[in-house]
């Protein structure tokens, strides 16, 4: 393999974690997400680091003959550690235990890489290799532990993610089953790399060669072992965003009719502000209830009590359960306020008996504003409510059906 090989899927995962980062400047605290842009920014690291023509280049700014080998084994021996970090919080569970057994994995692999620095200090490795010093060194005292020990903590990662994958996956279905099993696959493919590095090494130690499977099998394995690993960790949290995204979006376009209503009704009859020029679908989902919010605050005084009891009880004769009657009784009772507002702007006429009602407006959340809003649409109580307040300032009276 040619630096190309290298610098091709580096360049891919750099993209990637570009374009995750300004989610993690957003959310730096959510576990997961720091989790995957670590996983990324170490796998892009590896890749590059790992390039012949990279490695060549740092032994010569460095002026130490084979300095990269133990920054790419420190590299990979952090990379196995964001992988099981990763697998620990995207299974989740108590959030003490999460941290604790995150904790543990980092501390394991932080020891190994600094194991590894130590014994290639102690070593003596004058003679560069660009692509077989793991087999070139297998005799040398301290290179040959610091080799044996890279190639331990990348075993054990390969048999604690391909356990712990294989094991998940029999428990959930669809894309995550999907993805766990392909990064089961890939992990099985990086337990392959390691036996041919392991193969080639005991082969050293016994008197014969089989470097070529240390310098041209192993590559080819780590290769398949970061595409099947990337595909698996990528494809779930892909299609879980996207469909978060899509329900996001839903809510957005479900809320349409209700903010359409209060549109420009906000405090001191103010247009709805502006956000930045490329949102969130999540901030303008908030922006919208924040509208709507302050809309309804604005209709506060207008609100009547009356209108909400009659289609309530229209909204329970017509079939609807509780929480939907509830809905349909708020989107009668503002729509009957905007008209209200917009007939009476100065409130000269706001002087009620009863006054307004106890709990206004019971949507406290999205779920109960897109109840509300698709009410607002489509349910005939509200329609009517509608239609009688029309008719009530015409000077004719009729009742919510």
């Amino acid at each position: 393999m040619n630096g190309p090989d290298y610098y091709l899927p580096a360049a891919a995962t750099g993209i990637a974690l570009a374009f995750k980062f300004p989610s993690l400047l957003r959310e730096w605290r959510d576990p997961l997400l720091r989790s995957v842009c670590a996983l990324l920014a170490l796998g892009t690291s590896v890749f590059f680091f790992s390039a012949p023509p990279t490695i060549a280049q740092v032994n010569r700014i460095t002026g130490v003959p084979n300095i990269s080998g133990p920054l790419v084994y420190a590299l990979l021996s952090a990379f196995s550690a964001s992988c099981l970090v990763l697998m620990v919080n995207w299974r989740g569970g108590p959030p003490e235990v999460t941290r604790r057994v995150s904790r543990r994995w980092i501390a394991g692999y932080t020891a190994v890489s600094v194991a590894l620095v130590v014994l290639f200090a102690l070593g003596d490795a004058p003679v560069e290799r660009l692509r077989d010093l793991d087999t070139y060194y297998a005799n040398t005292p301290y290179i040959r532990e610091m080799i044996v020990l890279y190639l331990t903590g990348l075993t054990v990662a390969g048999v604690a993610m391909a356990y712990l994958c294989l094991r998940w996956s029999l428990q959930v279905r669809g894309l995550l089953r999907a993805g766990l099993s392909a990064i089961a696959v890939g992990y099985l493919f990086n337990l392959s790399y390691a036996a041919t590095k392991f193969t080639a090494v005991f082969a050293r130690w016994a008197g014969h060669d089989l470097d070529w499977l240390s310098s041209e099998t192993a590559p080819l394995l780590a290769s398949a072992a970061a595409l099947f690993s990337a595909i698996g960790f990528c494809l779930p949290l892909a299609f879980q965003r996207l469909g978060e995204q899509v329900t996001v979006w839903s809510t957005y376009r479900r809320l349409g009719p209700l903010w359409r209503e209060l549109r420009g009704l906000g405090p001191h009859g103010v247009a709805p502000s502006r956000i930045s020029w490329w949102p969130s679908a999540d901030l303008l989902v908030t922006q919208r209830e924040s509208d709507i919010h302050d809309g309804m605050l604005s209709l506060y005084p207008y609100f009547d009590s009356r209108v909400h009891a009659r289609a309530h009880a229209a909204a329970v004769a017509s079939g609807n359960g509780p929480a939907q009657a509830r809905a349909v009784a708020d989107a009668a009772m503002v729509t009957a306020a905007v008209r209200a507002r917009a007939a009476d702007p100065e409130g000269t006429a706001l002087a009620r008996p009863d006054g307004p009602p106890d709990t206004a407006v019971s949507g406290e959340g999205p779920r109960d504003l897109v109840r509300m809003s698709l009410a607002l649409r489509h349910s005939p109580v509200v329609a009517a409510a509608r239609t009688a307040v029309a008719r009530s300032e015409s000077g004719t009276h009729e009742p919510i059906r």
